[in-house]
């Protein structure tokens, strides 16, 4: 094989690697723990290397910045923290949205905030140790940093029960009940036919007994875009309401990749073109797998800068 053409495999390759990890990490998480057409999202000088603070120059010109994060990396936490000390600093009214706590908690969260809930109320009447289980001090530092700082936090995601029970019985099975924390049926869009097809394949690569099992895998593709919609709800509803603020979201990578899970929704929302947005991926060094595709995010974050 040419020369050319073997570097063209091998960056494909670990390209494919990439997004089957991340939308794997999705799929194990919601399996256990409980759309518009959307492009792949364009880099803005796909050609162009950026230092770490060329990055933090770039996002002041943003109105919504995605961080995807791996969950499990402390790394990619330490690296937020930095992002949103930076972000704050140059703009007072920035605000946090974070998959890591559940829709019906938001009050929890703001009482937190507002210093009337200590740090293991907020931990616990959130219940974030049965629903994230990932280790609080992950988060811990940025939710410090919000209350002293006066930052708004949105809690953004689905309650787990209702993920759970749409991946087991379909949308079709929710009660109004169910219903009230998410966005309406009829804004659950699974017509991404991309996204679709990068879930269909990791679903047969991993769900081996379900394999030919359509309406499983439709279950599957509706809770995952569940998932997507409500969190997207949750920011856009903050952006109307809040125009004066920019918004860092913090949302696993499987959820940015391309904009095919959150960005893409939030855009139809707010109408294409209306809110310019950025987003980041992190990588550590030795990790040559981002620098791949470019189109995957609009930034890879270095985190030996």
């Amino acid at each position: 094989m040419p020369a050319t053409a073997k570097n063209r495999h091998n960056i494909c390759m670990k390209t494919t690697k990439l997004i089957k990890l991340c939308a794997l990490s999705l799929s194990i998480f919601l399996l256990c723990s409980s759309v518009a057409t959307a492009e792949p999202m364009a880099n803005p000088q796909p050609q162009q290397t950026y230092t770490n603070q060329d990055i933090l120059q770039q996002l002041m010109k943003a109105k919504i910045v995605y961080l995807g994060e791996t969950h499990d990396s402390l790394e990619d936490h330490q690296a937020q923290l930095t992002i949103i000390r930076e972000m704050q600093r140059q703009n007072p009214k920035t605000a946090i949205a974070m998959e890591m706590f559940q829709r019906p908690f938001q009050s929890v969260l703001d009482g937190y905030l507002a210093g009337k809930l200590t740090e293991e109320q907020l931990v616990e009447q959130t219940e974030y140790n049965q629903r994230w289980r990932f280790p609080w001090e992950y988060y811990a530092s940025i939710m410090r940093f919000a209350k002293e700082n006066q930052l708004p936090a949105i809690a953004l995601n689905t309650p787990s029960e209702v993920t759970r029970k749409v991946a087991s019985q379909g949308l079709d099975s929710l009660t109004a009940e169910d219903k009230k924390y998410i966005p309406p049926i009829s804004e659950i869009r699974t017509d991404n036919a991309e996204y679709r097809q990068l879930l269909l394949e990791v679903y047969q690569q991993h769900q081996k007994a379900a394999q030919g099992n359509s309406t499983a895998f439709e279950r599957f593709l509706q809770a995952q875009v569940l998932w997507d919609e409500t969190m997207a709800e949750s920011i856009a509803q903050f952006v109307k309401a809040n125009p004066d603020y920019q918004v860092v979201v913090l949302a696993g990578k499987g959820h940015i990749i391309y904009g095919y899970g959150i960005p893409s929704r939030v855009e139809r929302r707010l109408g294409v073109g209306n809110v310019k947005v950025r987003s980041i991926l992190f990588r550590s060094p030795g990790d040559t797998a981002l620098s791949a595709d470019k189109s995957i995010a609009d930034f890879v974050w270095k985190h030996s800068q």
